[in-house]
């Protein structure tokens, strides 16, 4: 048996992120991954879905040139020549994975841990043990309990996909079923898209959901609200039936499930270490990340808390810092966690929606503004940028700031930073705008 420091199980960006900082405060870290270093993140997550909206985004511009005197011709586009290139481009970050975790020191065992008592895990018969173990193995795909939901495929089998599909349909209404579907859609596949309720993005603030939804059908994709699918065949021609709730059907070369996510807790046997689980299996913790059992904790998506990459690896920071570095009040603050959806076009947000503003606050002022931005007035789609400043109380301190058109990508993090920091509508009034951009208007609303 071979004793540890710190023990961390899982391999992605929070999983590195905190195994890296603690052998760099001295500790004896041992890292253990199952699958690819760098997680859902680096392999099926974030990076090649970056990729893929980029190369949607090109497609986009491809649409606006002749507003600005191109000819653009005879162009085509391949999917098999970007998957390869995505793909040899995630496999060098494997690798760079792989060197720093070497280069800091961190041991490295490849295989599935499962505890055996509370401060030693199994790997394939061999037996690890820590004074501190951290989990971070991720979360996983849902897939539905329907007759040939294996037909369909997930977000990770959309990376698998050699060739695109002409026909598409999309099920959920969540980010990764807006973004998949407007990468679809953008590259030339017809797109359906299956939302249970009436709304896409139904945790985010009105504005920039409902705007969404009126762009994405203005560029093609349908919205079928309210409806399921219940059953999937496959015809003799290797396209899919999938049979829906109000009792009609609809034909489609590929069908992806979008419809959330689970924890991977189901096969660690929690159990042998006393680890209690909460509602979905995910594994819950205090402020500090630990655990019911003092000496085990766990950051990233298995605790369901911000499910986001820079989520974990802040997190796993902090936690490597309170353990090692004498840093006893080290850790992560739950509040004010700027994001993005690379939809078509893109969202950025932070704080509070308008609703959960009113909820929380008992004077709520808010802003917005509409508008076309510069670039498209060129071009013959007009699509609308719009954006919401939500303020609170009588300084008007902003709690809430929701973006939605080119560029909110970008924009979004300067602005973070100031509503962290507390800022309110009388400073971003005595900012000077930057002329002419989109971001701006956020200095200028009245």
């Amino acid at each position: 048996m071979t004793e540890y420091d710190y023990l961390v199980i899982g391999g992605g960006s929070g999983g590195v992120a905190t195994a890296r900082r603690a052998a760099e405060y001295g500790a004896k870290v041992l890292l253990i991954e199952s699958d690819r270093l760098g997680g859902t993140c680096v392999n099926v997550g974030c990076v090649p879905k970056k990729v893929m909206w980029y190369a949607a985004s090109i497609a986009d511009a491809l649409r606006d040139a002749p507003g600005y005197g191109f000819t653009v011709a005879g162009h085509e586009f391949d999917w098999a020549t970007l998957k390869q290139r995505r793909d040899a481009y995630i496999e060098r970050l494997n690798g760079i994975y792989a060197g720093m975790v070497q280069k800091a020191g961190v041991d490295l065992v490849h295989g599935f841990a499962h505890f055996v008592d509370p401060h030693t895990v199994d790997v394939t018969g061999h037996h690890f043990r820590a004074r501190h173990i951290v989990i971070a193995t991720g979360g996983r795909p849902n897939v539905p309990p329907i007759p040939g939901a294996e037909l369909g495929i997930s977000s990770d089998g959309f990376f698998g996909l050699e060739q695109q599909p002409r026909r598409v349909a999309v099920v959920g209404s969540g980010y990764i079923a807006v973004e998949l579907a407007g990468v679809f859609n953008a590259l030339g596949s017809e797109v359906t898209m299956l939302v249970r309720g009436d709304v896409l993005l139904r945790p985010f603030d009105a504005l920039v959901r409902e705007e969404l939804m009126s762009q994405m059908q203005d560029n093609g994709v349908e919205l079928r609200l309210h409806t399921q699918a219940k059953e999937i065949t496959r015809n003799a021609d290797g396209s899919l039936k999938v049979a829906l709730d109000d009792g009609s059907s609809i034909e489609v070369d590929c069908l992806l499930w979008a419809i959330g996510r689970h924890p991977n807790t189901d096969r660690l046997e929690l159990d042998a270490a006393g680890v209690e689980l909460g509602e979905g299996g995910v594994i819950p913790t205090d402020a500090f990340q630990t655990t019911n059992v003092p000496h085990i904790h766990a950051i990233g998506d298995i605790t369901g808390q911000a499910e986001l990459t820079p989520v974990a690896i802040a997190a796993g920071r902090r936690l490597a810092a309170r353990l090692f570095r004498d840093q006893p009040d080290s850790k992560l603050e739950y509040h004010t966690i700027p994001s993005v959806i690379f939809s078509h076009p893109p969202i950025g947000t932070v704080g509070l929606s308008e609703d959960q503003a009113r909820k929380e606050h008992a004077e709520v002022k808010v802003y917005t503004t509409r508008f076309t931005a510069m670039y498209n007035a060129m071009t013959e789609h007009r699509p609308k940028t719009a954006m919401k400043l939500v303020c609170a109380g009588p300084e008007e301190r902003i709690v809430g700031c929701h973006v939605i058109g080119d560029g909110a990508d970008e924009m979004l993090q300067g602005f973070a930073v100031a509503i962290r920091m507390g800022a309110t509508k009388a400073d971003f009034d005595d900012t000077i705008a930057i002329h002419p951009t989109s971001a701006e208007e956020m200095v200028t609303m009245r």
